[in-house]
């Protein structure tokens, strides 16, 4: 944080204006997918017993992977050093890898 300091006032506030938005967005994300939840667990509640449909099936996985996605890029963005140190060893796996 020592590289803010040396900013100007108006660098400050542009950064200060992306967090938050970055941060409102991220708050967003989290409403929806609880309010998904909530909806979700109130659908489960109606139909217990009866059997889970291809297209619910494929909607959770798809939440699922969404929030997966999100995750690993929040991580990459949290830990550089380690997101380059496994796009190297990706790189290397594929690159001994022939088809």
């Amino acid at each position: 944080m020592p590289d803010r300091e040396k900013e100007s006032p108006e660098q400050l506030n542009r950064l200060g204006r992306a967090e938050r938005a970055e941060r409102t967005g991220r708050l967003r994300r989290v409403e929806q997918s609880e309010r998904a939840e909530r909806s979700e667990q109130a659908e489960q509640a109606e139909r217990i017993g009866q059997p889970e449909t291809d297209a619910e099936r494929r909607r959770r996985r798809a939440q699922f992977l969404r929030d997966l996605t999100e995750a690993r890029e929040l991580r990459d963005r949290v830990q550089p050093r380690r997101a380059k140190v496994a796009r190297l060893r990706h790189a290397m796996r594929m690159r001994t890898f022939r088809w």
